[in-house]
This record gives structure tokens, sequence and C-alpha cells, in this order.
């Protein structure tokens, strides 16, 4: 019997459905494993997690408020991926999405109090999208790899950061502690619920994801963002403007990953330091492929990643396992998507091989 792979032309929704299940449940399999060899049941931890994601409006909220960042960060790249420009850079993206927050918000511009928090996200969004405009703009003049170059930008936008706040954005209220001059009270997002974290950054998040499925599906821009991903040189051939499609989609990317540092500087912190993110630019990668590139199936994948980690904490206390188990939720629920997505774009034929006389 020989066993052979056939292209499928196209998976229907139940066979997605049914695979991303299945990817699911096999990796809540595979980390049962070093549960069990840690002397503590599988279900219980599951169980603990759950109930510190969701268990209360406390951690509903935090588990929200952890995944208003990875929205974005992963629509960033979501929407870099689809037409084939690997962002790997919404980490420095975000950063300067909120240092550009922090200098129109902090005072040093005066603007009407209505005004203030509009130009604050423009600004973030403007600086964001630059960031990533420039590598894409080097690699079509140069043919240099964005890969390298946003990776390599990340730690010179970080470095870049701390140089600020310990020196001209230092606030000299902070005791000794480097953090930025804080945004005024016209910047900041409002909170969606008093005594919460959980901000507007959620709501401007989710309509990003909408507002991005619209664009990817309804409209001319996103046809040409879906042509020039499928095949570059058919969609040039075509008489698409390649080269414009990638510096719209680069703007695009880079302002959603500069949003995500809006909503943290105005939306949670209130002010800029060099620990603002815990890497949610690169956690916006795993979302994104754990979504299918998808901007609706990306708030639900930032929704399951937020609780894993939020939930992680609070298992961990209550049962002295690693909150490290979360990394390898994440890591293995990504690796069974991306197995998964192998047999959504082929199936398996099995044949009697045929002996000749």
């Amino acid at each position: 019997m020989n066993v052979r792979l056939e292209p499928r032309e196209n998976a229907s929704v139940g066979l997605r459905l049914c695979v991303s299940l299945a990817a699911g449940v096999a990796a809540l399999l595979l980390v049962a494993i070093p549960v069990l060899l840690a002397g503590r049941s599988p279900l219980e931890a599951y169980a603990l997690m759950i109930q510190g994601a969701f268990g209360s409006m406390f951690a509903l909220s935090e588990t929200l408020n952890r995944a208003t960042p990875l929205i974005l960060t992963g629509l960033a790249a979501a929407v870099a991926f689809r037409a084939k420009l690997w962002n790997i850079g919404a980490e420095g993206q975000l950063y300067i999405g909120a240092l550009a927050a922090v200098c129109v918000g902090s005072g040093l511009l005066q603007l009407p109090p209505a005004l203030m928090l509009p130009t604050v996200m423009i600004a973030g969004f403007l600086a964001g999208g630059l960031m990533m405009v420039i590598p894409a703009v080097i690699k079509q003049r140069f043919g240099a790899d964005e890969v390298v170059i946003t990776l390599l930008l990340n730690f010179v936008v970080i470095l870049f950061i701390q140089m600020l706040v310990e020196g001209p954005l230092k606030d000299p209220l902070s005791m000794g502690w480097p953090q930025s001059v804080p945004l005024i009270a016209e910047a900041k997002l409002p909170k969606l619920l008093p005594r919460l974290r959980m901000h507007w950054g959620l709501i401007v998040g989710v309509v990003a994801a909408l507002a991005l499925w619209l664009m990817v599906r309804k409209t001319v821009l996103g046809f040409e963002i879906r042509a020039v991903g499928e095949n570059k040189a058919a969609a040039r051939f075509a008489g698409i403007p390649v080269d414009a499609t990638m510096l719209k989609v680069a703007l695009i990317s880079g302002g959603l990953a500069g949003l995500a540092g809006v909503g943290e500087v105005a939306g949670v912190k209130g002010y800029l330091s060099a620990d603002l993110s815990p890497g949610f630019g690169y956690s916006g990668i795993v979302v994104a492929m754990l979504a299918g590139l998808s901007p609706i199936g990306t708030v639900l994948a930032a929704l399951f990643v937020a609780a894993v980690f939020v939930g992680a904490d609070s298992m961990s206390r209550a049962t002295g396992i690693s909150s490290y188990i979360a990394d390898l939720v994440v890591a293995l629920s990504l690796l069974c998507v991306l197995v998964g997505s192998f047999f959504l774009r082929f199936r398996l034929r099995f044949g009697q091989q045929s002996v000749g006389a």
C-alpha cells in the first residue's frame, strides 16, 4: 500500500473548525505530560487556569486587559504576513508608538481637551507605521531582508527608549526611577469599568479587527493585498501597483503595533518605561499564526493567549507548578495549528501498490 499527498482545492469551514479544535485538544494533551511529571493533576491545573482567567470580574478584566495589545500586534502581523511582508518588528513599533503618545500627550503640545486623545492615537499610529515603512522602502530599493531589519530595529528602539527615559524625558518626580513624564488626564484612555484596569483600547482593537476584515474582504486594497501575497509577479503583470501596495501594508501593520503602544501608555501605565512590554510584539506573531491570519480569528486567539498567561499565574500560585507552563501551552498550540494547516492544504490518499506481471 502506498500513501500520497493530494493538494486540496479549498478547505470547508467545517474542516477548518475541526482542525482547529483538534489542534487545541492535542496541545492540552501534550501539556498534560509535564504537569503529570510535576506531580499534579492536569484537570486540576486546567480548571485553576480557567478560574484564574475568567473566575471573577477582576480576573476577566485582567485577561481582557492582557489581550488588548495582543489583538493589535496580532493584527499588525496578520495584515503584513498576508501580503508576504514579514514584519518581525512589532515590538519596536509598539515602543515608538508609545513614545509618540508621550511626546504629544504629556503637555509638550498644547491642544484643546477634545482633540488631545485623538491626536495622541494618530501620532502613535503614524510613528509605528513609519517604523515599518522604512524597512519596506529599504527592501524595495536595495533588496534587503525585512526580517533582519525589523528584528534588529527592535533592539535599537528599546535602547533609544532607555536613553530617553533616563535623560531628556525622565520624570523629575519619579524618585530616580527611569520613566518618562506622565500623560495628562486628557490624553489617557478612559476605563471601561471603575476600579478595573480594562480600558477603551480593547474597543479600539476590536473595531480595528472588524475594519481590517472589511478591508481585506470588501475593498480594492484588500484584493490587491491578497493578490500580492498569493503571487507578486502575477499581481504586477495584472497591473497591480505592488510596491505601493506593500508600502500601504507596511503603514497599516506598523500603525496597528503603534496603537498597541498607545494603549499601554494611555490606558494602563500612564507613562513610558523600558519595561512597557513583556514581549507583546513577538507574541502578536504567535497570535496571528494561531488565527490563520484572520482578523476576526486574531481577537479570539489573543483572548486565548491572554487567558493562558493570566490563568497560569493564578494556577502557579495554587499548585506550585511554574508559570512558564503558559509558554509551553502557547508554543505547542502553535505547533499543532501549523501541523493542522498542513492537512488543510493536503489530503492523504491510500492505495494499493500495483505489482507488474
